[in-house]
């Protein structure tokens, strides 16, 4: 009779409206006691998830994690992450919560449903699935998070990223960092070779195809914060020395207003005090030196009275140089002989020569810096203008200290400078990770003024040289990506589409 009694509540969801509240309360409350007839109870609870009556939508909802028993939990999870796409806030709150609670019951059941939908929902439910992961598995108790549960999250996240766009892998090399176990340094040797993976690093490199640039870049900057001294950037470093450099003058950026060089040749910087062993090195660091010297221009010629001889002040692009001499100085480390032994000595004369124009610029340029900033504290170095000189003045003072290692004979390469757009790091226990490469202290006030006679004569600093996203540049995706919510960085294929609980 019971059974009976169980059977017209469950009918009562095709009655009025009062019915179908009381069935939302009582289906779930007797569910345990009638097991033949769970797929029954299941559907009934579900046609409410859906009514149009947003209070019995809601409680439906509410008491879906009351099934979640057993086999059915798998199911719940499918379901509810189905029921993300709901925008009634209300609503959306109720299934992140019934999410959770299950999640404490039986994590790696919860994960099933939810990777099922990523791997093969409606877009809108893939979507806030990988975002419900992004933002929520963060906040769940160690005794939740096993290292079993850690483990299934990544072989399962493992088959979604054989096929997405920019914006998922964002999210999911948030998720993957984000686990206990891959903090150690072979979790993070695995991260990177993820990235790799993704980066497609054995394919040629197109420098005129947008997603092939923004691909590039967005695997880059996944990969940079993982590198450590144990962690090598040997792969990207040279993949951007072999394939990138030689076609930085043609880059399309996929950003627009993005100084799309200045952004490469950030990340090489910031890779290149974690290279380990590389395999082609003296022709890596020819290739970094050859794009060195076309920014580093030669003096002009001077006429007999001393003055130009009419050709222009060549510019001075400081922001890139201070990435490119970085680079050279950190991988130039590995073969200290380079500048001497592998080059011809009217080469390295050469490079002495532009080196040292390059300085008596640098010293006019630092000198008018320091002049506007003097006396300027607190509130007065926060307009726009002054933080610009301060960047500057960071980006001067680097570059002047690597210069002055390479005019030692030989050339030196101890000194250590923070890149102007890093926060100089403090030698902190939490903050071990840090290379010892990008902490320093502050550069010498003094600087190497070159030969006597004043620069001036020969020298017009720069105006207006530095814009205002010149210092820190934000590693997170910059603007969207082409082609829409096409997968694979270009196109996804098609998948089954409609509920499948």
């Amino acid at each position: 009779q019971h059974k009976d009694a169980y059977q017209a509540i469950l009918d009562g969801v095709k009655g009025g409206a009062k019915e179908k509240r009381l069935a939302a309360q009582f289906i779930p409350k007797f569910f345990k006691h009638f097991p033949e007839l769970a797929d029954s109870a299941i559907n009934a609870q579900l046609d409410l998830c859906e009514d149009e009556d947003v209070s019995i939508r809601r409680q439906a909802i509410k008491e879906l994690p009351q099934f979640a028993t057993g086999d059915n939990l798998p199911r719940v999870a499918d379901i509810l992450t189905q029921l993300l796409q709901s925008d009634d806030s209300a609503e959306f709150n109720l299934v992140n919560n019934a999410l959770l609670s299950i999640f404490k019951m039986d994590a790696k059941g919860t994960l099933g449903g939810l990777f099922s939908q990523i791997l093969q929902g409606e877009d809108i439910v893939r979507e806030r699935a990988i975002k419900f992961l992004s933002t929520k598995l963060k906040t769940l108790p160690e005794e939740v998070m096993t290292k079993e549960v850690e483990e299934f999250i990544l072989t399962e996240s493992k088959k979604v990223l054989e096929d997405v766009t920019g914006e998922e892998f964002v999210l999911f090399m948030k998720i993957l960092s984000g686990l206990k176990s891959l903090q150690t340094v072979s979790g993070r040797q695995q991260l990177v070779e993820l990235v790799a993976e993704q980066a497609d690093l054995e394919q040629t490199f197109n420098p005129s195809d947008p997603d092939c640039v923004d691909r590039l870049l967005q695997c880059t900057r996944q990969a940079v914060p993982l590198f450590s001294k144990n962690v090598h950037s040997t792969k990207f470093v040279t993949y951007f020395c072999e394939h990138v450099l030689p076609n930085l003058g043609s880059l399309t950026s996929p950003v627009e207003g993005l100084d799309i060089q200045l952004e490469v040749l950030k990340l090489l910087a910031e890779m290149s005090s974690f290279c380990g062993d590389m395999e082609k090195l003296e022709s890596n660091l020819k290739k970094l030196f050859d794009k060195l010297l076309e920014y580093m221009p030669l003096p002009p010629e001077e006429a007999e009275n001393g003055e130009n001889a009419g050709s222009e002040e060549p510019k001075l692009q400081f922001s890139y140089v201070e990435c490119l001499l970085y680079s050279f100085h950190q991988l130039g480390r590995k073969l200290p002989d380079f500048l001497t032994a592998k080059l011809n000595a009217e080469k390295l004369k050469d490079f002495k020569i532009r080196l040292q124009y390059f300085a008596r610029g640098l010293q006019v340029y630092i000198r008018q810096l320091r002049l506007a900033l003097q006396g300027k504290t607190g509130e007065a170095l926060k307009t726009e203008e002054n933080k610009i000189k301060v960047v500057a003045l960071k980006i001067t003072n680097n570059i002047n200290v690597l210069i002055k290692d390479l005019f030692h004979i030989p050339p030196s390469y101890k000194s250590t400078v923070t890149l102007s757009w890093k926060p100089v790091q403090k030698a902190d226990a939490s903050q071990k990770r840090a290379s010892d490469d990008t902490t320093s202290s502050s550069p010498p006030k003094k600087a190497s003024a070159g030969p006597k006679r004043d620069a001036r004569q020969i020298y017009n600093p720069p105006s207006g040289k530095y814009s205002s996203n010149l210092g820190s540049f934000s590693y997170e995706q910059r603007g969207g990506f082409r082609g829409g919510r096409g997968r694979g960085w270009g196109g996804r294929g098609n998948r089954s589409r409609g509920r499948i609980y």
